[in-house]
């Protein structure tokens, strides 16, 4: 599997403020990764690949003043990049703007610039989207902050905002977000500490100014990624697929743990730990399966996955709810939009409201069967919701085709070469062979 997104930028970015030589091997070479890189360089980190299988050497900053970037750091459709770079560049002390594509431009970035305002950060920005200029702050003020929401891509941009400050920083968030920059920040020598709170409420310390010293890192399978070929071995009688090497860190195993609990036969094999992360090999069976109630409190931990998990309750026994998803309306696409109009495209009834969906599982999805043409699936760009369709075109029994094919190399530019070594077959100008 494709080295994990989550790792894959924040390797490039503590990497580039480490002192020293970082190693990175298996890191993702997708658009939205390479994005992170080059804004790395921009800002004075020597990032130089080494040989094949995404070897990659980053000469960090140390202790040496960040470059001001000449021009605007373009992000492209990279919403974790663009995010975690506004914190850095917070508490750099410099000035930086920040832009992306047409997609990236309408996702809203206030909840990243708002607690950096309130900590003296200098922000313009349209209507707290991109582009957005921030100017640095040259010392960095330690901080207590409670933020309101579970995200992962907020507590990391006020940690990197707050590595060079003088003091303790703690950030307290109403749930476990996932636990990537700690555990990395640890790896890369930080003081930092994660505890839960007794109310339910997640503690992050950090003692500053942290002494990042450059280290090796291993970037794990990405799960997100692997959901689309997980769900397409449950959903298909006979399969039998193992994925090596699959991050297994408890903050992004929702999916997982959901398909297991619709009744999908998913083996866990040679469990081990690289870089702080325990990691492992899965083998995945056809399944029987059957539709559930999703526990909302898991949801950060599997946001990216509801789009493919609707396309695994199409084919479940009976109804699927999912619950507390509202943070898919300001994805890439509106997520519950389109998996709606693609699985209703298909003749499998879904419902919805602001967070939630209900999906009428039948344990197959036939599609009209008068129709001999391929059901179009719009896709907005969105590449989670390309990959799901196409998911659901190789288990059902009609033909879809899908817009804008091109915008899966944003997360899993081999998916259509993984896919078809497992078997599927795809009519692509993407990639002839298949």
């Amino acid at each position: 599997m494709p080295g994990d997104k989550s790792i894959s930028h924040r390797a490039l970015i503590f990497g580039a403020l480490a002192q020293g030589q970082t190693g990175v091997d298996g890191l993702l070479e997708s658009e939205d990764v390479m994005h992170t890189l080059k804004a790395m360089r921009a800002l004075g980190a020597k990032i130089e690949k080494q040989g094949q299988n995404g070897k990659w050497q980053i000469d960090g900053l140390g202790i040496k003043k960040a470059i001001t970037p000449e021009s605007a750091l373009d992000f492209g459709n990279a919403g974790t990049g663009v995010r975690l770079s506004m914190g850095l560049v917070a508490g750099l002390g410099i000035t930086a703007r920040f832009i992306g594509d047409q997609s990236l431009s309408r996702r809203p970035m206030g909840r990243i610039l708002e607690p950096l305002k309130r900590l003296g950060v200098i922000v313009a920005s349209q209507d707290g989207c991109l582009p957005v200029t921030i100017r640095g702050i040259a010392h960095f003020p330690a901080h207590r902050t409670e933020i309101n929401i579970a995200s992962a891509q907020v507590k990391s941009a006020l940690l990197l905002a707050a590595l060079r400050a003088d003091g303790v920083t703690e950030i307290i968030e109403p749930a476990m977000s996932r636990d990537h920059s700690e555990r990395m920040l640890s790896a890369f020598g930080a003081d930092i500490t994660s505890t839960m709170l007794e109310d339910g409420r997640h503690r992050v310390v950090l003692n500053g100014p942290a002494k990042m010293q450059a280290c090796s890192i291993n970037v794990p399978g990405d799960p997100s990624s692997a959901a689309f070929p997980i769900t397409a071995a449950l959903c298909i009688p006979g399969s039998d697929i193992t994925l090596q090497g699959m991050l297994m860190n408890p903050t992004r195993t929702g999916f997982i743990e959901t398909a297991r609990r619709m009744g999908g036969r998913i083996k866990m094999l040679n469990a081990r730990e690289s870089g702080g992360e325990p990691i492992a090999d899965l083998r995945i069976y056809g399944s029987s399966l059957k539709g559930i109630t999703t526990d909302p409190s898991m949801a950060p931990s599997m946001i990216d996955e509801f789009p493919v998990l609707a396309v695994l309750a199409a084919f479940a026994h009976g109804p699927t709810m999912m619950c507390g998803i509202g943070e898919l309306r300001v994805k890439e696409s509106d997520r519950i939009a389109r998996t709606i109009d693609m699985l209703e495209s298909m003749g499998v009834p879904v419902q919805c409201g602001d967070d939630w969906m209900r999906i009428e599982g039948t344990g197959a999805v036939w599609g009209d069967s008068a129709r001999t043409t391929a059901v179009p699936v719009r896709t907005d760009g969105d590449h989670r919701i390309a990959m799901a369709a196409l998911v659901l075109g190789l288990a059902a029994f009609r033909k879809i085709q899908i817009s804008e094919p091109e915008c899966i190399a944003t997360s899993y530019p081999d998916f259509y070469q993984d896919m078809c070594a497992l078997g599927a077959r795809f009519q692509t100008e993407v990639n002839a062979s298949c």
